[in-house]
Protein backbone atom coordinates (compact mmCIF):
# COMPACT_ATOMS: atom_id res chain seq x y z
CA UNK A 1 0.00 0.00 0.00
CA UNK A 2 2.91 2.34 -0.69
CA UNK A 3 0.85 4.68 -2.87
CA UNK A 4 -2.00 4.85 -0.37
CA UNK A 5 0.43 5.54 2.47
CA UNK A 6 1.99 8.34 0.46
CA UNK A 7 -1.26 9.98 -0.65
CA UNK A 8 -3.38 9.44 2.45
CA UNK A 9 -1.38 8.17 5.42
CA UNK A 10 -4.37 8.46 7.74
CA UNK A 11 -6.47 5.99 5.74
CA UNK A 12 -3.44 3.76 5.16
CA UNK A 13 -2.81 3.54 8.90
CA UNK A 14 -6.48 2.79 9.58
CA UNK A 15 -6.44 -0.01 7.00
CA UNK A 16 -3.35 -1.47 8.67
CA UNK A 17 -5.04 -1.20 12.04
CA UNK A 18 -8.08 -3.07 10.75
CA UNK A 19 -5.85 -5.76 9.28
CA UNK A 20 -4.14 -6.18 12.65
CA UNK A 21 -7.53 -6.33 14.37
CA UNK A 22 -8.81 -9.01 11.99
CA UNK A 23 -5.63 -11.04 12.42
CA UNK A 24 -5.84 -10.90 16.22
CA UNK A 25 -9.58 -11.58 16.57
CA UNK A 26 -11.66 -14.75 16.54
CA UNK A 27 -14.32 -13.63 14.07
CA UNK A 28 -17.58 -15.35 15.00
CA UNK A 29 -20.04 -13.13 13.13
CA UNK A 30 -21.72 -15.62 10.72
CA UNK A 31 -22.06 -13.10 7.88
CA UNK A 32 -18.31 -12.39 7.83
CA UNK A 33 -15.41 -14.28 6.35
CA UNK A 34 -11.88 -13.88 5.00
CA UNK A 35 -11.45 -13.62 1.24
CA UNK A 36 -8.36 -14.95 -0.48
CA UNK A 37 -5.52 -12.76 -1.63
CA UNK A 38 -6.69 -13.38 -5.21
CA UNK A 39 -10.17 -12.01 -4.45
CA UNK A 40 -8.62 -8.99 -2.72
CA UNK A 41 -6.41 -8.34 -5.72
CA UNK A 42 -9.34 -8.51 -8.12
CA UNK A 43 -11.28 -5.91 -6.14
CA UNK A 44 -8.37 -3.48 -6.41
CA UNK A 45 -7.88 -3.54 -10.18
CA UNK A 46 -8.30 -0.94 -12.93
CA UNK A 47 -11.69 -2.51 -13.68
CA UNK A 48 -13.09 0.05 -11.25
CA UNK A 49 -12.35 2.72 -13.87
CA UNK A 50 -14.85 1.38 -16.40
CA UNK A 51 -18.58 2.10 -16.72
CA UNK A 52 -20.61 -0.73 -18.25
CA UNK A 53 -24.33 0.01 -18.21
CA UNK A 54 -26.32 -2.83 -19.74
CA UNK A 55 -25.37 -6.45 -20.16
CA UNK A 56 -22.65 -8.28 -22.07
CA UNK A 57 -22.84 -7.47 -25.81
CA UNK A 58 -25.70 -5.04 -25.08
CA UNK A 59 -23.94 -2.06 -23.49
CA UNK A 60 -24.61 1.66 -23.70
CA UNK A 61 -20.92 2.64 -23.55
CA UNK A 62 -18.10 1.53 -25.83
CA UNK A 63 -14.85 -0.10 -24.74
CA UNK A 64 -16.45 -3.24 -23.29
CA UNK A 65 -14.31 -5.82 -25.07
CA UNK A 66 -12.67 -6.99 -21.84
CA UNK A 67 -15.48 -6.27 -19.39
CA UNK A 68 -17.94 -8.40 -21.36
CA UNK A 69 -15.60 -11.38 -21.12
CA UNK A 70 -15.25 -10.94 -17.36
CA UNK A 71 -18.99 -10.72 -16.76
CA UNK A 72 -19.74 -13.70 -19.00
CA UNK A 73 -17.09 -15.71 -17.17
CA UNK A 74 -18.65 -14.86 -13.79
CA UNK A 75 -22.10 -15.80 -15.09
CA UNK A 76 -20.96 -19.12 -16.53
CA UNK A 77 -19.16 -20.00 -13.31
CA UNK A 78 -22.26 -19.20 -11.25
CA UNK A 79 -24.45 -21.31 -13.53
CA UNK A 80 -22.05 -24.23 -13.33
CA UNK A 81 -21.49 -24.04 -9.56
CA UNK A 82 -25.17 -23.82 -8.60
CA UNK A 83 -26.65 -25.79 -11.50
CA UNK A 84 -28.92 -23.06 -12.88
CA UNK A 85 -29.75 -21.85 -16.38
CA UNK A 86 -29.49 -18.12 -15.68
CA UNK A 87 -27.45 -15.92 -13.35
CA UNK A 88 -27.18 -12.16 -12.90
CA UNK A 89 -23.96 -11.05 -11.17
CA UNK A 90 -24.61 -7.31 -11.22
CA UNK A 91 -26.58 -6.56 -7.98
CA UNK A 92 -24.55 -4.35 -5.69
CA UNK A 93 -25.45 -6.30 -2.57
CA UNK A 94 -28.05 -8.60 -1.03
CA UNK A 95 -30.71 -6.00 -0.29
CA UNK A 96 -30.72 -4.57 -3.85
CA UNK A 97 -30.88 -8.14 -5.16
CA UNK A 98 -33.99 -8.80 -3.09
CA UNK A 99 -35.50 -5.48 -4.18
CA UNK A 100 -35.09 -6.63 -7.78
CA UNK A 101 -37.34 -9.61 -7.00
CA UNK A 102 -40.07 -7.25 -5.78
CA UNK A 103 -39.68 -5.03 -8.83
CA UNK A 104 -39.74 -8.00 -11.21
CA UNK A 105 -42.85 -9.73 -9.89
CA UNK A 106 -44.90 -7.31 -7.77
CA UNK A 107 -46.64 -3.95 -7.79
CA UNK A 108 -46.76 -1.51 -4.84
CA UNK A 109 -49.38 -2.72 -2.37
CA UNK A 110 -49.17 -6.38 -3.41
CA UNK A 111 -49.11 -9.05 -0.73
CA UNK A 112 -46.07 -11.24 -0.10
CA UNK A 113 -44.80 -13.49 2.69
CA UNK A 114 -41.49 -13.58 4.52
CA UNK A 115 -40.04 -14.67 7.83
CA UNK A 116 -40.54 -12.29 10.73
CA UNK A 117 -37.30 -10.38 11.47
CA UNK A 118 -37.11 -11.39 15.18
CA UNK A 119 -37.60 -15.01 14.13
CA UNK A 120 -34.58 -14.91 11.82
CA UNK A 121 -35.78 -13.20 8.65
CA UNK A 122 -34.14 -10.27 6.87
CA UNK A 123 -35.06 -6.58 6.78
CA UNK A 124 -35.98 -6.94 3.10
CA UNK A 125 -38.46 -9.72 3.88
CA UNK A 126 -41.07 -7.21 5.03
CA UNK A 127 -39.77 -5.46 8.13
CA UNK A 128 -41.85 -2.34 8.85
CA UNK A 129 -38.66 -0.23 8.87
CA UNK A 130 -37.71 -1.46 5.38
CA UNK A 131 -39.05 -0.17 2.08
CA UNK A 132 -40.40 -3.70 1.57
CA UNK A 133 -42.67 -3.25 4.58
CA UNK A 134 -43.69 0.26 3.56
CA UNK A 135 -44.46 -0.15 -0.17
CA UNK A 136 -45.84 -3.69 -0.12
CA UNK A 137 -48.14 -5.69 2.13
CA UNK A 138 -46.05 -8.15 4.14
CA UNK A 139 -47.48 -11.20 5.86
CA UNK A 140 -44.95 -12.62 8.32
CA UNK A 141 -44.52 -16.19 9.45
CA UNK A 142 -42.64 -17.28 12.56
CA UNK A 143 -40.92 -20.18 14.22
CA UNK A 144 -42.63 -22.40 16.77
CA UNK A 145 -41.99 -21.09 20.27
CA UNK A 146 -41.36 -24.55 21.70
CA UNK A 147 -38.92 -25.67 18.98
CA UNK A 148 -37.43 -22.53 17.42
CA UNK A 149 -38.05 -24.03 13.97
CA UNK A 150 -40.14 -22.66 11.11
CA UNK A 151 -43.83 -23.41 11.60
CA UNK A 152 -44.67 -24.83 8.17
CA UNK A 153 -48.30 -25.33 9.17
CA UNK A 154 -48.53 -21.62 9.86
CA UNK A 155 -46.81 -20.84 6.54
CA UNK A 156 -49.42 -22.85 4.65
CA UNK A 157 -52.36 -21.38 6.59
CA UNK A 158 -51.17 -17.82 5.99
CA UNK A 159 -50.50 -18.52 2.32
CA UNK A 160 -53.98 -19.96 1.80
CA UNK A 161 -55.54 -17.02 3.62
CA UNK A 162 -53.59 -14.17 1.99
CA UNK A 163 -52.66 -15.59 -1.45
CA UNK A 164 -49.30 -13.80 -1.72
CA UNK A 165 -47.63 -12.98 -5.00
CA UNK A 166 -44.22 -14.02 -3.63
CA UNK A 167 -43.08 -16.17 -0.71
CA UNK A 168 -39.57 -15.63 0.65
CA UNK A 169 -37.73 -18.40 2.47
CA UNK A 170 -34.35 -18.02 4.10
CA UNK A 171 -33.04 -15.30 6.37
CA UNK A 172 -30.20 -14.06 8.56
CA UNK A 173 -30.52 -16.00 11.81
CA UNK A 174 -31.82 -19.45 10.88
CA UNK A 175 -29.71 -22.21 12.45
CA UNK A 176 -31.60 -25.08 10.84
CA UNK A 177 -31.89 -26.58 7.35
CA UNK A 178 -34.36 -24.72 5.15
CA UNK A 179 -37.03 -27.07 3.82
CA UNK A 180 -37.13 -25.85 0.22
CA UNK A 181 -39.44 -28.67 -1.02
CA UNK A 182 -42.05 -27.85 1.64
CA UNK A 183 -41.97 -24.15 0.79
CA UNK A 184 -42.22 -24.96 -2.93
CA UNK A 185 -45.29 -27.14 -2.38
CA UNK A 186 -47.04 -24.31 -0.52
CA UNK A 187 -46.06 -21.77 -3.17
CA UNK A 188 -47.45 -23.99 -5.94
CA UNK A 189 -50.67 -24.52 -4.00
CA UNK A 190 -51.39 -20.77 -3.84
CA UNK A 191 -49.82 -19.79 -7.17
CA UNK A 192 -46.99 -17.77 -5.61
CA UNK A 193 -43.42 -17.32 -6.76
CA UNK A 194 -40.98 -18.90 -4.32
CA UNK A 195 -37.89 -16.77 -3.72
CA UNK A 196 -35.06 -18.48 -1.83
CA UNK A 197 -32.72 -16.05 -0.09
CA UNK A 198 -29.58 -18.13 0.45
CA UNK A 199 -27.23 -15.25 1.26
CA UNK A 200 -26.01 -16.95 4.43
CA UNK A 201 -25.77 -20.51 3.17
CA UNK A 202 -24.66 -20.06 -0.47
CA UNK A 203 -21.20 -21.44 0.25
CA UNK A 204 -22.69 -24.42 2.07
CA UNK A 205 -25.03 -25.06 -0.87
CA UNK A 206 -22.12 -24.80 -3.33
CA UNK A 207 -20.06 -27.16 -1.20
CA UNK A 208 -22.84 -29.70 -0.75
CA UNK A 209 -23.20 -29.05 3.00
CA UNK A 210 -26.80 -27.77 2.73
CA UNK A 211 -29.61 -28.80 0.35
CA UNK A 212 -29.95 -26.63 -2.74
CA UNK A 213 -33.05 -24.59 -3.58
CA UNK A 214 -32.49 -25.26 -7.30
CA UNK A 215 -35.45 -27.16 -8.70
CA UNK A 216 -37.68 -25.91 -5.88
CA UNK A 217 -37.44 -22.10 -5.83
CA UNK A 218 -38.47 -20.03 -8.84
CA UNK A 219 -35.81 -17.41 -8.14
CA UNK A 220 -32.74 -17.43 -5.90
CA UNK A 221 -30.94 -14.47 -4.39
CA UNK A 222 -27.62 -14.53 -2.61
CA UNK A 223 -24.78 -12.37 -1.50
CA UNK A 224 -21.33 -13.39 -2.68
CA UNK A 225 -19.50 -12.95 0.62
CA UNK A 226 -20.43 -14.79 3.86
CA UNK A 227 -19.94 -18.55 3.38
CA UNK A 228 -19.14 -18.13 -0.34
CA UNK A 229 -15.94 -16.21 0.54
CA UNK A 230 -16.23 -13.66 -2.25
CA UNK A 231 -16.38 -9.84 -2.38
CA UNK A 232 -19.26 -7.75 -1.10
CA UNK A 233 -21.69 -8.32 -3.96
CA UNK A 234 -24.76 -10.37 -4.89
CA UNK A 235 -26.31 -12.61 -7.53
CA UNK A 236 -29.76 -13.56 -8.74
CA UNK A 237 -30.44 -16.97 -10.31
CA UNK A 238 -33.31 -18.72 -12.06
CA UNK A 239 -34.02 -21.59 -14.44
CA UNK A 240 -37.06 -20.15 -16.22
CA UNK A 241 -36.25 -17.87 -19.17
CA UNK A 242 -39.17 -15.50 -18.55
CA UNK A 243 -38.38 -15.03 -14.88
CA UNK A 244 -34.71 -14.51 -15.62
CA UNK A 245 -35.58 -11.80 -18.14
CA UNK A 246 -37.79 -10.07 -15.57
CA UNK A 247 -34.98 -10.17 -13.01
CA UNK A 248 -32.47 -8.74 -15.49
CA UNK A 249 -34.77 -5.84 -16.32
CA UNK A 250 -35.36 -5.20 -12.63
CA UNK A 251 -31.63 -4.99 -11.90
CA UNK A 252 -30.89 -2.83 -14.95
CA UNK A 253 -32.41 -0.42 -15.73
CA UNK A 254 -34.88 -0.90 -12.89
CA UNK A 255 -32.62 -0.37 -9.89
CA UNK A 256 -29.05 0.21 -10.99
CA UNK A 257 -26.81 1.88 -13.50
CA UNK A 258 -23.36 0.53 -14.25
CA UNK A 259 -22.22 -2.63 -12.44
CA UNK A 260 -19.08 -2.59 -10.31
CA UNK A 261 -16.74 -4.38 -12.67
CA UNK A 262 -13.97 -4.91 -10.12
CA UNK A 263 -16.53 -6.69 -7.92
CA UNK A 264 -17.71 -8.78 -10.86
CA UNK A 265 -14.15 -9.95 -11.44
CA UNK A 266 -13.73 -10.80 -7.76
CA UNK A 267 -17.02 -12.74 -7.83
CA UNK A 268 -15.67 -14.72 -10.78
CA UNK A 269 -12.52 -15.53 -8.79
CA UNK A 270 -14.53 -16.60 -5.74
CA UNK A 271 -16.77 -18.83 -7.86
CA UNK A 272 -13.67 -20.44 -9.38
CA UNK A 273 -12.32 -21.10 -5.89
CA UNK A 274 -15.68 -22.51 -4.74
CA UNK A 275 -15.60 -25.02 -7.59
CA UNK A 276 -12.42 -26.63 -6.26
CA UNK A 277 -12.49 -29.85 -4.17
CA UNK A 278 -10.96 -28.11 -1.15
CA UNK A 279 -13.94 -25.75 -0.95
CA UNK A 280 -16.29 -28.70 -0.51
CA UNK A 281 -14.15 -29.84 2.41
CA UNK A 282 -14.27 -26.30 3.79
CA UNK A 283 -18.08 -26.12 3.61
CA UNK A 284 -18.49 -29.40 5.47
CA UNK A 285 -15.94 -28.34 8.09
CA UNK A 286 -17.90 -25.12 8.67
CA UNK A 287 -20.91 -27.23 9.66
CA UNK A 288 -18.84 -29.65 11.73
CA UNK A 289 -17.28 -26.73 13.59
CA UNK A 290 -20.67 -25.12 14.23
CA UNK A 291 -22.04 -28.37 15.62
CA UNK A 292 -19.00 -28.78 17.88
CA UNK A 293 -19.30 -25.22 19.16
CA UNK A 294 -23.03 -25.66 19.73
CA UNK A 295 -22.44 -28.86 21.68
CA UNK A 296 -19.86 -27.13 23.87
CA UNK A 297 -22.17 -24.21 24.58
CA UNK A 298 -25.07 -26.56 25.30
CA UNK A 299 -22.95 -28.45 27.78
CA UNK A 300 -22.22 -25.17 29.56
CA UNK A 301 -25.87 -24.27 29.99
CA UNK A 302 -26.34 -21.83 27.11
CA UNK A 303 -29.86 -21.66 25.69
CA UNK A 304 -29.51 -22.18 21.92
CA UNK A 305 -32.48 -21.29 19.73
CA UNK A 306 -33.82 -24.58 18.28
CA UNK A 307 -31.37 -26.41 20.55
CA UNK A 308 -28.43 -26.38 18.14
CA UNK A 309 -27.54 -25.94 14.48
CA UNK A 310 -27.55 -27.68 11.11
CA UNK A 311 -25.43 -25.09 9.33
CA UNK A 312 -22.87 -22.37 10.06
CA UNK A 313 -24.91 -20.33 12.52
CA UNK A 314 -25.81 -20.44 16.22
CA UNK A 315 -28.35 -18.14 17.87
CA UNK A 316 -28.07 -17.85 21.65
CA UNK A 317 -30.69 -16.56 24.08
CA UNK A 318 -28.73 -15.23 27.07
CA UNK A 319 -31.75 -14.64 29.31
CA UNK A 320 -30.97 -17.66 31.49
CA UNK A 321 -27.40 -16.40 31.93
CA UNK A 322 -28.62 -13.17 33.49
CA UNK A 323 -27.11 -10.87 30.87
CA UNK A 324 -28.45 -9.18 27.75
CA UNK A 325 -27.06 -9.58 24.25
CA UNK A 326 -25.54 -6.13 23.81
CA UNK A 327 -23.32 -6.03 26.93
CA UNK A 328 -22.35 -9.66 26.29
CA UNK A 329 -21.31 -8.92 22.69
CA UNK A 330 -19.28 -5.90 23.80
CA UNK A 331 -17.55 -7.85 26.58
CA UNK A 332 -16.76 -10.71 24.21
CA UNK A 333 -15.38 -8.24 21.67
CA UNK A 334 -13.01 -6.82 24.31
CA UNK A 335 -11.89 -10.40 24.86
CA UNK A 336 -11.10 -10.85 21.17
CA UNK A 337 -14.25 -12.87 20.41
CA UNK A 338 -16.21 -10.95 17.78
CA UNK A 339 -19.98 -11.60 17.78
CA UNK A 340 -23.10 -9.53 17.17
CA UNK A 341 -25.99 -8.95 19.54
CA UNK A 342 -29.21 -10.20 17.99
CA UNK A 343 -32.90 -10.58 18.68
CA UNK A 344 -34.21 -14.06 19.40
CA UNK A 345 -37.68 -15.37 18.54
CA UNK A 346 -40.39 -13.77 20.70
CA UNK A 347 -37.77 -11.47 22.23
CA UNK A 348 -39.29 -9.15 24.87
CA UNK A 349 -36.35 -6.75 24.54
CA UNK A 350 -35.80 -4.07 21.87
CA UNK A 351 -33.70 -4.81 18.74
CA UNK A 352 -30.91 -2.41 19.78
CA UNK A 353 -30.71 -4.08 23.19
CA UNK A 354 -31.86 -7.65 22.55
CA UNK A 355 -31.67 -10.87 24.54
CA UNK A 356 -29.32 -12.78 22.28
CA UNK A 357 -26.11 -12.99 20.35
CA UNK A 358 -25.49 -14.55 16.95
CA UNK A 359 -22.33 -16.48 16.15
CA UNK A 360 -21.02 -18.63 13.32
CA UNK A 361 -18.02 -20.55 12.07
CA UNK A 362 -17.21 -19.46 8.47
CA UNK A 363 -14.26 -17.23 9.40
CA UNK A 364 -12.63 -19.48 11.98
CA UNK A 365 -12.91 -22.39 9.55
CA UNK A 366 -11.21 -20.32 6.85
CA UNK A 367 -8.30 -19.95 9.28
CA UNK A 368 -8.03 -23.74 9.54
CA UNK A 369 -9.50 -24.15 13.01
CA UNK A 370 -11.32 -27.37 13.86
CA UNK A 371 -13.51 -28.93 16.52
CA UNK A 372 -10.87 -28.70 19.27
CA UNK A 373 -10.59 -24.95 18.78
CA UNK A 374 -14.39 -24.65 18.80
CA UNK A 375 -14.52 -26.27 22.22
CA UNK A 376 -11.92 -23.79 23.48
CA UNK A 377 -13.89 -20.88 22.03
CA UNK A 378 -17.01 -22.14 23.78
CA UNK A 379 -15.12 -22.31 27.08
CA UNK A 380 -13.88 -18.73 26.65
CA UNK A 381 -17.38 -17.50 25.88
CA UNK A 382 -18.65 -19.19 29.02
CA UNK A 383 -15.93 -17.57 31.12
CA UNK A 384 -16.60 -14.07 29.80
CA UNK A 385 -20.39 -14.27 30.01
CA UNK A 386 -20.19 -15.84 33.47
CA UNK A 387 -17.85 -13.13 34.75
CA UNK A 388 -20.05 -10.44 33.20
CA UNK A 389 -23.09 -11.81 35.02
CA UNK A 390 -21.17 -11.58 38.31
CA UNK A 391 -20.25 -7.95 37.59
CA UNK A 392 -16.48 -8.39 37.63
CA UNK A 393 -15.38 -9.32 34.13
CA UNK A 394 -12.39 -7.13 33.21
CA UNK A 395 -9.65 -9.39 34.57
CA UNK A 396 -11.22 -12.39 32.85
CA UNK A 397 -11.63 -10.40 29.62
CA UNK A 398 -7.95 -9.36 29.66
CA UNK A 399 -6.74 -12.92 30.26
CA UNK A 400 -9.02 -14.42 27.60
CA UNK A 401 -7.87 -11.81 25.08
CA UNK A 402 -4.26 -12.83 25.67
CA UNK A 403 -5.17 -16.46 25.16
CA UNK A 404 -7.19 -15.62 22.04
CA UNK A 405 -4.16 -13.82 20.61
CA UNK A 406 -2.04 -16.91 21.21
CA UNK A 407 -4.58 -19.03 19.34
CA UNK A 408 -4.98 -16.70 16.36
CA UNK A 409 -1.19 -16.55 15.97
CA UNK A 410 -1.27 -20.29 15.27
CA UNK A 411 -3.90 -19.94 12.53
CA UNK A 412 -3.02 -17.12 10.10
CA UNK A 413 -6.02 -15.64 8.33
CA UNK A 414 -6.21 -15.95 4.51
CA UNK A 415 -5.56 -12.80 2.56
CA UNK A 416 -4.00 -10.81 5.41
Amino acid sequence: MSSLASVDPQIAELVKAEERRQADTVKLIPSENYVSKAVLEATGTVLTNKYSEGYANKRYYEGQQVIDQIEVLAIERAKSLFGVNHANVQPYSGSPANLAIYLAFMQPGDTFMGMNLPSGGHLTHGSPVSITGKWFKPVSYNVRKETGRVDMDQVRELALEHRPKVIFCGGTAIPRTIDFPAFAEIAREVGAILAADIAHIAGLVAGGAHPSPVGHADVISTTTHKTLRGPRGAMLMANDDEKATALNKAVFPGLQGGPHNHTTAAIAVALHEAAQPEFKAYAHQVVANAKALAEELNSRGFDLVSGGTDNHLILIDLTSKGVAGKPAAKALDRAGLETNYNTVPFDPRKPFDPSGIRIGTPSVTSRGMGEAEMRQIGAWMDEVVGALAKGDAEDVIARVHREVSELTAQFPAPGL
